[in-house]
């Protein structure tokens, strides 16, 4: 590992701490560095907020100059909420920036660095730019094309079943899994489930992580068949969106208003369309989707081609049963040659289960 490795790695665990707390922004981490001493570190910890270089030079104050600081992202070139962090650089006098990525931002691509190596600052890229990648992913695709990064999760059974075929499902994992699952909905920002799951189980849809936040619960309801007795629309712990089709109760959507639910009307004669959920989410600036839905509700988001990234928690158990439900429904794949294959693959045991991740890999796209 060379020096510049080390520090980037360090500014990257600190912009990896704030995960689940800086959308729709990145997480950006920063490192000064100075007669071979760390003498600033920051990390961006809301948006609104200062960004990770600011943190880093407030803290480094005059040791900033002629030092050298290290981002796991281009520094910012434009005026949003904050001022250009670029010119922050400048004006501490620092003399070198190392910095893992440039930033995908068409506002920003390319200008930060112009700006910097402008003022005759030495600039460079590309260290640790696959871990800063990665840990950006949700940014990455939102501040291009203005939709949630979707990560469908699933618990299930090492054949696949989701329940038995009397619709047993508690718990097919551990609970070491389900801590894990707790901290997944932390750290995005909504969650999205069938009205069927809210009949069925009534569940909360929360994060119970110690001063974690809970994401948004997002249900798809065709026909407003919501309980309005349900967890999701008493107990006011998130805020719930309901998306609907043309065909919805209109009594039923008066009433829901009125508990402070918004409800969505979209297109479909029948059913919620899928691409009109993740475009109208992208509209109100939600960044993540975790779908945790029944095997339909699953599928429809798969061919459609909006998953991103998926996660199972599979846990060392065998259930059978032609009748029990799946994870993946819907029509399916009729030839293996068309079926999706995942990349990037991990496979790591937390308690008794393992926790699978993989990014699937689109024909034509």
């Amino acid at each position: 590992m060379t020096n510049h490795e080390f520090y980037m790695e360090l500014a990257l665990k600190n912009a990896q701490a704030m995960k689940g707390q800086t959308e729709p922004n990145p997480l950006v981490g920063a490192v000064i560095l100075n007669d071979n001493r760390v003498v600033g570190i920051g990390a961006h910890l809301k948006a609104g907020e200062p960004h990770a270089e600011i943190h880093a030079i407030q803290m480094a104050g005059d040791k900033a100059r002629g030092g050298t600081i290290y981002v796991t992202l281009e520094p910012c070139s434009h005026h949003g909420r904050t001022g250009p962090c670029a010119l922050a650089i400048v004006e501490a006098g620092i003399k070198k920036v190392v910095i893992a990525t440039l930033d995908p931002n068409p506002v920003v691509s390319g200008n930060g660095v112009k700006i910097l190596q402008d003022a005759g600052i030495e600039v460079i890229t590309g260290i640790c730019e696959e871990q800063s990648q990665k840990m950006n992913e949700v940014f990455n695709k939102f501040i291009v094309q203005k939709r949630p990064f979707v990560t469908l999760k699933s618990g299930i059974t090492l054949d696949g079943k989701i329940a038995t075929y009397a619709s047993s499902s508690k718990w097919i994992t551990s609970e070491d899994a389900r801590h894990d699952v707790h901290q997944l909905r932390n750290e995005n920002m909504a969650i999205l489930v069938g009205v069927n799951t809210v009949i069925e189980d009534d569940p909360e849809l929360t994060s119970r992580i110690p001063n974690g936040r809970n994401p948004i619960r997002v249900i798809l309801d065709s026909n407003l068949r919501i309980p309005l007795e349900s967890k999701v629309i008493t107990d006011k712990k998130a805020e719930t969106w309901i998306f609907t089709s043309e065909n919805y109760d209109k009594e039923k959507r008066k009433i829901l208003k009125d508990s402070g639910i918004l409800v969505f009307q979209t297109n479909g004669s029948k059913n919620v369309n899928p691409k009109e959920v993740v475009k109208i989410l992208g509209d109100k600036l939600v960044s993540s989707l975790i779908i945790e839905g029944g095997g339909t509700i699953n599928a429809s988001f798969l061919e459609n081609k909006l998953i991103d990234k998926v996660i199972l928690y599979i846990a060392p158990k065998l259930v059978g049963g032609k009748n029990a439900p799946t994870f993946l429904e819907g029509t399916g794949i009729e030839k293996m040659t068309d079926a999706v294959e995942l990349s990037n693959i991990s496979l790591t045991q937390i308690g008794k289960d393992f926790k699978f991740t993989g990014y699937p890999i689109y024909k034509g796209q």
